[in-house]
Parts: C-alpha cells; sequence; structure tokens
C-alpha cells in the first residue's frame, strides 16, 4: 500500500508517525513512516477492522496508534480490550471492538 493510498481510519497511523517523529528527534521520519504504514497495510489486507462502522474503527486506530508507541505494545492492546468490555459507553458495538484489538495483535505479532 502506497503511503498516498491510505484511507481513513488508517491514515491516523502515518500521522502518528510524524508526530512521533516530530516529538522525538532521535525517531528518523521516514523509519517511523514505513512501520507505519507497514502496520496499516496489515491491518487493512488483515480485515482487522472488518463489521465495524467507522465510529468503532476509527476509536480503534486512535487506540492502536497510542498502543503501538507504548514501552509494552501487547500489553497496551490488552488493556484496549479489557476497557472495551468495560466501560463501552461511547462503543457502537463493545464486542467487535474488542475482537478488532485482539485480532490486531495478532496480525502485528504483538503477543
Amino acid at each position: 500500500m502506497e503511503a498516498s493510498a491510505v484511507e481513513p481510519p488508517f491514515d491516523q497511523l502515518l500521522a502518528t508517525a510524524e508526530a512521533v517523529a516530530e516529538a522525538r528527534p532521535e525517531v528518523d521520519l521516514e523509519m517511523a513512516r514505513e512501520v507505519f504504514l507497514e502496520a496499516a497495510t496489515l491491518l487493512y489486507n488483515g480485515l482487522a477492522l472488518d463489521g465495524l462502522d467507522d465510529h468503532d474503527a476509527a476509536i480503534v486506530v486512535a487506540g492502536l496508534c497510542v498502543d503501538l508507541c507504548a514501552a509494552d505494545p501487547g500489553a497496551a492492546v490488552r488493556a484496549h480490550v479489557q476497557e472495551a468490555l468495560a466501560a463501552p459507553e461511547d462503543l457502537h458495538d463493545a464486542k467487535g471492538v474488542a475482537a478488532a484489538y485482539e485480532v490486531s495483535a495478532r496480525i502485528l505479532q504483538l503477543g
């Protein structure tokens, strides 16, 4: 997938790459873009958000953007799974969101 072809909500991942590189001078912008573009491609091709509406899909990708920058991305995604199931007020499909986080963790091999 080309960076110019990344559509919402996956475009949030590329914006995160740029934000991380801007905030942390030791991060190479092109390398960050490449890593996050790969994540976007894997998630898109893996149908990680299949079945979610636009609202919930955007929430999952926003959460993954935070999780991928965490010290332990796998633990961060697992926490999002639990949050989705425990406090689904703003989610349209809490179980679907939790499942999307779990599938995303597997696709991205965040064990």
